[in-house]
């Protein structure tokens, strides 16, 4: 036989048909070989072209055939282990070349210590609550909102949810087996399993023993899209953070000396109106307005105006803010006072809207360390129900905040000219009216970075929403001190975007207005008069209580386990489950306890296999599964 990379007979490389030379360079620079029929041992007949993903498909059959991976783990019984955990996708949709990507390392490194000799289980894992498998459900059923889906019905809903949830999972080991990825799809783990659900309400009710877990009524980052609170860690994950332009209004509030009881000298003096301008990129905040606020030690000026649309008038803003707004201030103004801010403490001025005009130890100055003329006008307008500082300085001051926003982030009937209205598409009439009574002194557009829902890719919105959190303030140096036992690669990243985001962190919402997730295990009395909470942390604790054992955690099930309230003599109050399920990450962050169903199985080899040896996932998760376990 003749192998050969000449051409034919007709190529250039072999114009006068002759076979080349064997084992000599023929005029192409090609070798040529001959053998004779008789060789014992001929070259195989070899394609001309390689099927790469047959030879692949070869090998993965005779993995499977051979069950090579399950060998690679049976063999080594008594070996030592190596402990892998591998993070929960959402089954709901399909891999991307993220997953490939990290997957790659996922199977490269337990390869390496199998070959080490160490026994390495890796068991799949799947993500299966949270909004992703709602926003997905609410999409396919035509139905979306907390109204709509509760008039729909829970049960039916959460039943789409659960059939949802595991629809690509086939998809999913396809691509992963396809990868070349050795892993365990048998003895997977959901987070919707009975028992991982277990170990979940288990691990909070451990934290509420602590004193680490408790109930607040606060601002938080809030998304209208999911009508749910999200954690401050969601609105940076991936691109949740980006640009968007906004418009920013410097607006005139107008002070009123009737109701201030002593004003500064150059405040009581003034032949005319005297105005505090502020400045704002929230314009849908101002009708919930109810407070004002300046630095202690930032030095503000009175300004006089004597030309222009405001002349006559007296304006107080932040003495570097002066530059910023010669053009409003006009050619011939002059200061004619410079006082700190400590002095304006008390200063009362009109509602700029009449909607809670009457509300108590309202619209008056308040002073804080948190306010600077950096920007603006060095005057912060304070709606307590939509800032997390406002709500903190104004509660501090005994004013009740206020929030005339829904769940869908519409305008309620509190205020009535723009009810029903979302507030990001009220704010060009909010700028209309106000530019009407000539209260804007200025209004351009903002360009910033702002958090978007990593779900609905909504514009989040600061609301204060009652939810649960977990008191990560009080364990943060403890989680700081443990990051630095960890052997991060790249190194920079321990004290750098994990190290930091550690020693910044904050107390962590846990909770959700959802439907589809674990439930918080919280029963609470229904009669304020007769006070109790009882918090469950174990199917038997459930049962000795209730006299049922649940075979399912979800809601509406879980909702429906009701008792009396031991401590009502009446006999009239009920104990009554909190209407909130956990954030997933919450229960992805059980992940290393919980798949083993632990306490209640494996204690042992969880208290002895725990933390793992290794992990990864993409950077952004430093902020999520990274820091959530």
């Amino acid at each position: 036989r003749t192998a050969t990379t000449a051409g034919t007979s007709s190529s250039p490389a072999n114009p006068d048909g002759r076979e080349p030379v064997p084992g000599r360079l023929d005029r192409a620079g090609s070798i040529g070989v001959h053998m004779s029929a008789e060789d014992d041992h001929p070259y195989p007949s070899v394609p001309t072209r390689v099927d790469l993903p047959a030879t692949e498909r070869a090998l993965l059959d005779r993995w499977e055939r051979q069950r090579t991976f399950e060998r690679s783990i049976e063999n080594r019984a008594d070996a030592p282990e190596y402990v892998f955990n591998d993070g929960p996708p959402f089954a709901n949709g399909l891999p991307h070349y993220g997953h490939l990507l990290t997957g790659y390392v996922k199977d490269v490194i337990p390869r390496y210590r199998t070959m080490r000799g160490y026994k390495v289980e890796r068991n799949f894992g799947w993500d299966c609550h949270g909004l992703p498998a709602e926003m997905q459900t609410e999409q396919e059923l035509g139905v979306s909102g907390r109204v709509a889906i509760t008039d729909f019905g829970i049960d039916r809903f959460n039943d789409a949810c659960r059939t949802s949830v595991m629809r690509y999972t086939r998809e999913w080991e396809r691509y992963v087996t396809r990868q070349a990825r050795w892993v365990d799809f048998v003895n997977d783990y959901k987070t919707m399993d009975l028992d991982y659900m277990e170990s979940v309400i288990w691990a909070f009710k451990q934290l509420w023993d602590k004193g680490l877990v408790y109930e607040a009524y606060r601002v938080m980052p809030y998304s209208w899209g999911a009508e749910t609170p999200l954690s401050n860690f969601e609105i940076r994950l991936d691109d949740a953070t980006r640009p968007r332009q906004d418009p920013a209004l410097t607006v005139a509030f107008v002070v009123d000396p009737d109701a201030s009881t002593s004003l500064p000298e150059p405040l009581a003096g003034a032949p005319g109106e005297v105005e505090v301008w502020a400045w704002t990129t929230t314009p849908w905040t101002l009708p919930s307005n109810l407070a004002l606020a300046v630095g202690p030690e930032v030095d503000y000026v009175v300004v006089e105006v004597t030309d222009g649309p405001r002349a006559g008038r007296r304006v107080v803003l932040g003495a570097n803010a002066v530059a910023r707004y010669e053009r409003e201030l006009g050619e011939e103004h002059r200061v004619v006072a410079t006082l700190p801010g400590s002095a304006l403490a008390e200063v009362r001025y009109r509602p700029m809207f009449p909607y809670f005009e009457g509300h108590a130890d309202s619209f008056r100055v308040l002073v804080d360390e948190f306010v600077s003329d950096d920007d603006g006008t060095g005057v912060v307008h304070m709606a307590p129900g939509f800032g997390e500082d406002d709500q903190r300085v104004c509660e501090a001051a005994g004013i009740e905040l206020v929030v005339p926003v829904d769940d869908s982030g519409r305008f309620t009937r509190e205020v009535r000219d723009y009810e029903g209205q979302n507030v990001f598409d009220a704010n060009p009439q909010i700028i209309r009216d106000l530019k009407e009574r000539g209260t804007v002194v200025r209004h351009d557009t903002y360009d910033h970075n702002y958090p978007h829902c990593w779900r609905t890719d909504t514009p989040i919105i600061y609301k204060a929403v009652s939810s649960w959190y977990v008191e990560v303030t009080a364990i943060r140096d403890r989680l700081v001190e443990l990051n630095q036992q960890i052997n991060w690669i790249p190194s920079h990243v321990r004290d750098g975007q994990f190290g930091k985001w550690l020693e910044g962190a904050r107390d962590w919402s846990i909770s959700r207005n959802r439907f589809w997730g674990s439930p918080i295990p919280v029963w609470r009395s229904d009669d304020p008069e007769y006070p109790r909470l009882d918090v469950y942390g174990s199917l038997d604790e459930i049962e000795r209580d209730f006299g049922v054992r649940p075979d399912d955690l979800h809601r509406p099930t879980v909702d429906e386990l009701v008792r009396p309230n031991p401590d009502d003599p009446t006999g009239r109050s009920t104990m009554r489950r909190v209407p909130e399920v956990f954030d997933c990450w919450f229960e992805s962050g059980s992940m290393p306890f919980a798949q083993a169903h632990y306490p209640f199985e494996n204690a042992e080899w969880v208290e002895a296999h725990v933390p793992a040896d290794f992990i990864v996932e993409y950077i952004a998760q430093t902020r999520g599964w990274f820091y959530t376990q």
